[in-house]
């Protein structure tokens, strides 16, 4: 075989990275979802110069895009990642060349497993990211509401408000964040304690484009403004969608259903603001959150794994 060369796009050839021959493309990732690879020029989301591919003899024979927003400096994930047959060891050369570092995160239709043609795809992907220094970290559940489900009806357990006072609002998501079933959470915790999970959760609020007024304190029912804090839940737009931006309940009161009666205020807060479009996210051994979804009214329409 001829030698490789790795290196990443420009504006002017970004239409080399549509050329792999990769017959898997439209099995797994983001094209079976809709979503295609744009560069922010052509009125899209990347960056040719986070866009890597490994050519031979002027071929693209694997290709990787890592995805960020617009003022982000360090690609957020790796988005896209692709081979042509037989060449799974040069998209581990092109992982290992590309100085760029993001969680993977591949995209898996519902109930992947049991289609063997995208059980496939999706192990020879994975194959590539665990030879790469990639480790799976958790699978995902994916749902999207739209004004067809019908908005869930709240049980008035919960008292909501807006939290102005961000020392308040994180004194609450800290003492969410503490025994903690997200996979990301328990990560942060590892690494850095309950302070490391709540400060990392608050960036990503704060990274998102939607109005700070929108984060919302639940609180048991009391005489004026009594009551305990339950938990919080954000409603949010990340560059895409509105979003579920998180739904977490502390210690004390959970298993008691609350995080149902969380979403359900979160998904009627978005509905109220236009939303035609919800994207909402669990962990699948979360099963009491899938639980809230399902009974929220929210399909499932996508699994996703994601490597770190």
């Amino acid at each position: 075989m001829t030698e490789l060369v790795i290196r990443a796009l420009t504006e002017s050839d970004a239409y080399l990275f549509d050329t792999l021959d990769d017959p898997t493309t439209g099995l797994v990732g983001h094209l079976p979802f809709g979503r295609r690879y744009v560069t922010a020029a052509q009125g899209g989301q990347y960056r040719p110069e986070w866009t890597w591919v490994a050519l031979r003899d002027g071929v693209v024979v694997a290709r990787a895009a890592w995805w960020g927003g617009p003022e982000d400096t360090r690609p957020v994930a790796l988005d896209w990642l692709g081979f042509a047959p037989g060449e799974s060891d040069a998209a581990v050369r092109l992982l290992h060349a590309a100085p760029l570092h993001a969680e993977y995160v591949l995209q898996l239709p519902p109930g992947w497993r049991d289609q063997p043609a995208v059980r496939d795809a999706a192990r020879a992907r994975t194959d590539v990211a665990a030879a790469a220094g990639l480790v799976p970290l958790v699978e995902r559940f994916r749902y999207t509401w739209t004004p067809e489900c019908g908005l869930p009806e709240q049980p008035g357990r919960l008292v909501f408000r807006p939290e102005p006072d961000d020392g308040v609002f994180l004194d609450i998501l800290r003492r969410v964040e503490t025994g903690s079933l997200d996979a990301h959470a328990r990560q942060a915790i590892a690494e850095g304690g309950v302070e490391q999970a709540a400060q990392e959760e608050l960036a990503f609020f704060r990274w998102c484009p939607s109005p700070r007024a929108w984060w919302r304190v639940a609180w048991t029912a009391g005489p004026g403004r009594g009551g305990e804090p339950v938990g919080l839940h954000v409603p949010a737009r990340n560059l895409r969608s509105p979003v579920i931006g998180f739904i977490g309940v502390v210690p004390e009161h959970r298993g008691r259903g609350y995080g149902y009666d969380l979403l359900a205020d979160c998904t009627r807060h978005l509905a109220e603001h236009g939303a035609e479009r919800i994207i909402g996210e669990t962990d699948q051994p979360n099963v009491q959150m899938a639980a809230a979804f399902a009974k929220a009214g929210y399909p499932m329409t996508q699994e996703r794994a994601f490597f770190v």
